[in-house]
């Protein structure tokens, strides 16, 4: 890529307009402001490389005189030429055989950074209740991407009236020599054509995308759990040089109920029951998410004991099959306020005199 192009500038800048260039671009490309995007770092690598090409002014004109190779992908042709006197083959200017097939390899790397890039991938985190999560339905979020220019389509550059190169001066090729070999190569501003057709586009600055925040509604499977992720296609940052764009990566939060534990596709529900319910038996409705359902408790349940309810529980994000409502007794003892209380206990002990206690004798 052009230096020059890279950072929006005419080649007869002036170095305050360099470092004001590569300022805006490096505040708006520096890894520090794009996190994770891979995309934004090698654009920032471009950036600083041409801005330390081109404020040395030594590096400045033996670039100026090597020119660069960004659209056209052709080798230079190398030929014997005789006396070329339109290259200077001497000189503080003159190219050196280092210079020259440096920038052969260098414009190598060039063609394989032009093919088509894949955008990064973005990563959002939204927190839903306990049932929408359950539930499943549409969610709302706002993101904020790299989509492609709308200004340039995506290419980086604009249509302009046709004009002659000033870099090439209408020839197409750009040449150095040392010596009497000379060098030959494609004028990269105007691609070899000798004129110039595009401009760089203002409003991407030639980096082919523009940021953009828009809301997705995105639809939200049913039974998804705590740190789930739901992925949306083609939402993520759009691709250069023509690449497809990545994918927009949603971690779920779910917030806690304050009745129900979710364990995998069951649901855990701890309900109290007096004594003499637990002795006699008892039935009782527990909350689902379905409604009131009814739960039977046979006479001689300890505390503890759980019973399940099938299918009231959490429907599979794989198979929709549902869960089950595990009921969990727990036996709370009664607050004795009375002598009757007490002595109806006591009663109670003496009627029922089994040791409770009688396997830790055993044990010993």
């Amino acid at each position: 890529m052009d230096f020059y192009v890279l950072l929006g500038i005419e080649r007869s800048a002036a170095p305050g307009d360099i470092k004001r260039a590569y300022k805006r671009l490096a505040r708006r490309y520096h890894p520090d402001i794009n996190p994770g995007d891979r995309t934004a770092a090698v654009q920032f690598r471009q950036i600083a490389e041409a801005y330390e090409t081109l404020s040395d002014p030594d590096r400045r004109r033996r670039y100026d005189i090597a020119g660069t190779v960004a659209a056209a992908m052709e080798e230079a042709s190398v030929g014997f030429e005789g006396f070329d006197f339109s290259v200077r083959a001497s000189g503080a200017s003159a190219s050196t055989f280092g210079d020259l097939f440096a920038e052969l390899l260098h414009q190598r790397g060039l063609s394989a950074e032009a093919s088509p890039e894949r955008g990064t991938d973005l990563h959002h985190q939204v927190t839903l209740g306990f049932e929408e999560a359950v539930r499943g339905g549409e969610h709302t979020v706002t993101v904020t991407r790299q989509e492609r220019c709308r200004a340039c389509q995506g290419v980086g550059r604009l249509s302009v009236a046709e004009t002659r190169c000033v870099h090439c001066q209408g020839a197409g090729v750009i040449k150095s020599a040392r010596g009497h070999m000379v060098f030959s190569k494609p004028c990269a501003p105007c691609g070899g054509a000798g004129r110039v057709r595009t401009t760089l586009c203002s409003t991407c600055a030639g980096g082919q995308v523009e940021v953009r925040t828009e809301p997705l509604t995105v639809a939200v499977p049913a039974g998804l759990g705590d740190g789930a992720r739901v992925r949306v296609a083609g939402k993520g940052n759009a691709g250069r040089h023509g690449g497809e764009p990545g994918d927009l990566y949603i971690t779920v939060r779910v917030q806690p109920h304050p009745l129900f534990r979710r364990e995998g596709d069951d649901l855990h529900l701890v309900v109290p029951v007096a004594v003499h319910e637990a002795a006699l038996g008892t039935r009782f409705e527990v909350p689902s998410l379905d409604g009131p359902a009814r739960v039977r408790v046979p006479p001689g349940t300890q505390s503890g004991q759980r019973f399940r309810l099938r299918e009231r529980g959490v429907a599979s994000v794989r198979d929709g099959r549902r869960g089950d409502l595990v009921v969990e007794v727990r036996v709370v003892l009664p607050t004795l306020l009375d002598e009757r209380s007490k002595e109806l206990l006591r009663e109670f002990g003496r009627i029922n005199s089994e040791d409770v206690r009688k396997g830790l004798d055993a044990a010993r």
